[in-house]
């Protein structure tokens, strides 16, 4: 006589079992964003705290600095800070219009070399092509601090230190750009670029008229991301102009002035320059923010 063994089915530890598991998935969402939250206010409350900060005066500074509320007992609030940066030893304007020379020029000089050097890399085949990937790559692993030297004692070399020019020229070229537009650039239809070659276009004006425009959203995610990176720069520009004021970008100007006014630091004004140094780069991100989205789903910044 066999043995028959009965399954039988039970809908409340089914349904027990179902309540178990929506719990813990809500359980796991909660922290997931509770983690989330802690580290948007790891970087939001020193910004908004600055940002207060920029209109209390400075004895209030001094003496509550962390705190949000304004001390009327010490002057608070003030536009102290904002009128700081239309004083003589402050030369606010000439720092903003230097920081808009130097970020144009160099984001629109590493696009154009990015773009020609990720395409040749990407496409062209030539002699010591694996060479040259390989000696970007190994750039790429040489920290920034490490070449301030070198390229100090070249601009000095080259007598163009106190420039323009000693701004602008190194940080013209990066090789994570260059690998950025390779990657992207061989992510296109090879068959898009052999179509325009049958149409009798150069190689040239089929990387002008057919690879650019199919790469775009890439330059302007690139554009994007070394536009706040080169507004920001503080090391390089300090290095390229240590005597000349007058060339200062917003980085170095609102750091020189910790010291100008004997012991008293005017922690104010430059808390009130670093908000409106902030504002046009959180303008920015936030016009082309859908673009910026475009450029990563598409695999330009990979890697």
């Amino acid at each position: 006589m066999s043995a028959v063994t009965a399954v039988v089915f039970d809908p409340t530890r089914d349904s027990v079992d179902a309540r178990r598991t929506r719990r813990n998935r809500r359980l796991a969402m909660l922290a997931g964003y509770s983690i989330l939250l802690l580290a948007a206010l790891t970087y939001v409350v020193p910004f908004l705290l600055s940002a207060v900060s920029a209109f209390k005066a400075d004895a209030d500074i001094t003496a509550h600095p962390t705190r949000f509320a304004f001390d009327h007992a010490l002057g608070s609030p003030s536009l102290h800070g904002i009128r700081g940066l239309k004083s003589s030893t402050v030369n606010f304007p000439r720092w903003t219009l230097n920081s808009i020379i130097v970020t144009t020029s160099v984001v629109c000089g590493r696009l154009v070399l990015a773009s020609l050097g990720g395409y040749a890399l990407a496409r062209m085949r030539f002699r010591g092509r694996q060479l040259v990937f390989s000696m970007i790559l190994i750039v790429l692993g040489i920290p920034h601090i490490v070449l301030a030297v070198p390229q100090f004692i070249v601009m000095k070399q080259m007598n163009i230190l106190n420039t323009y020019w000693a701004m602008i020229l190194p940080m013209l070229f990066d090789c994570a750009d260059v690998l950025v537009m390779k990657q992207f650039m061989e992510q296109i239809p090879v068959e898009m670029e052999e179509a325009a070659a049958l149409d009798g276009a150069s190689r040239f004006q089929t990387f002008r008229r057919v690879v650019l425009p199919m790469a775009a959203p890439g330059l302007l995610t690139l554009a994007i991301l070394r536009t706040v990176g080169v507004w920001n720069e503080f090391l390089k520009v300090l290095i390229a102009v240590p005597s000349a004021p007058q060339l200062r970008t917003l980085p170095v100007g609102l750091a020189s002035l910790q010291g100008q006014f004997g012991q008293s630091t005017p922690w104010a004004t430059m808390l009130a320059g670093a908000l409106l140094t902030t504002i046009p780069m959180a303008i920015i991100f936030f016009v082309f923010q859908r673009y910026f989205k475009q450029g990563l789903s598409s695999g330009a910044v990979k890697g």
